[in-house]
């Protein structure tokens, strides 16, 4: 292997030691913008790292300004650029009840970000993992994941709708339900008054390939190794949305990573990269990762030696 090849590959390990949950990478102006899921940093939600290769990254320090003086839990940051401005969506809640999501807005992709005093989701009981999306026709959308108990198998599902100036939500609807025992969560669970064998979808990422809308998801449990990357398809954003194969198609533990997910997708020239977490071997943190995303057949997969 060439000199020139070797340093053009992705690390097959970490890209980043310390804990970085949910990524999601910006590119703006060539460079990247990795956001993740962590404690404060600098008294700011979500660490922020750049990058101008996907391979060696550096700190910017905090994101968010938090909106409260009172401990809360951040999760799942996503940022879109529209009209000269960065818009954060992400969650807050306490633990995990009582998330809702909301937005922030910067000038620059490291922030600082401003909450804009908006709760997106306000009749949602929990909401978590906004995706913000912009289709070929301009249109933008937000995916996120709430709890239904409606369907076959209760849990948390995958929802869409249309976003209005970056700060208004229209009509939500259902996109995907879990439809595989893959995707429990776990079985007897306490939630909402009753007890449910409880399935899990959530971390929507959504790109627009030959005509269709593919929408990548994780399913299961985020804290064992059956945790992993399906996806579905359809003709239009708002669906209705298909899955080809009912499992974790596009990324499952094995090849070194354990439990890896909550994948976004990014580009470097035309290749797609997926960029994801997974556990470290002591079960500890998750840390961020990177793949190429391979497209053969029309079908999404990460192919790792």
């Amino acid at each position: 292997m060439s000199d020139a090849v070797a340093a053009d590959l992705l690390p097959t390990g970490p890209l980043h030691e310390a804990y970085f949950a949910d990524p999601f990478v910006l590119k703006h102006e060539g460079r990247y913008y990795a956001y993740g899921t962590g404690g404060m940093v600098d008294g700011r939600a979500f660490a922020v790292l750049t990058s101008a290769d996907l391979r060696e990254w550096q700190a910017c320090g905090g994101a968010l300004e938090p909106i409260s003086d009172e401990p809360r839990d951040y999760w799942a940051p996503e940022v879109a650029y529209a009209g000269g401005q960065f818009y954060m969506y992400y969650s807050v809640g306490i633990g995990d009840q009582g998330h809702h999501l909301r937005v922030a807005v910067a000038d620059d992709p490291a922030g600082p970000f401003h909450d804009l005093g908006l709760n997106l989701t306000p009749d949602e009981p929990f909401a978590i993992d906004p995706h913000p999306f912009r289709a070929s026709s301009g249109e933008w959308f937000l995916y996120f994941a709430r709890d239904d108990l409606g369907g076959e198998r209760p849990g948390t599902v995958l929802c869409v709708a249309p976003l209005r100036g970056m700060t208004r939500l229209g009509e939500v609807r259902t996109v995907l339900r879990a439809s595989g025992d893959w995707q429990r969560y776990q079985s007897g669970r306490a939630m909402y008054g009753g007890v449910h064998d409880w399935h899990t979808l959530e971390g929507a990422f959504v790109l627009e390939r030959g005509g269709q809308f593919h929408l990548l998801y994780s399913g299961g449990a985020w804290t064992g190794e059956g945790y992993g990357v399906g996806y579905a398809v359809a003709d239009h954003p708002l669906g209705p949305f298909h899955e080809p194969q009912q499992a974790a198609t596009v990324l499952r533990s094995g090849a070194g990573l354990t439990g890896p997910g909550h994948a976004s997708v990014t580009q470097r020239g035309d290749e797609d990269i997926l960029v994801f977490h997974a556990w470290n071997p002591e079960h500890t943190k998750r840390q961020l990762h990177a793949a190429p995303l391979d497209w053969t057949g029309g079908v999404p997969r990460v192919r790792r030696a």
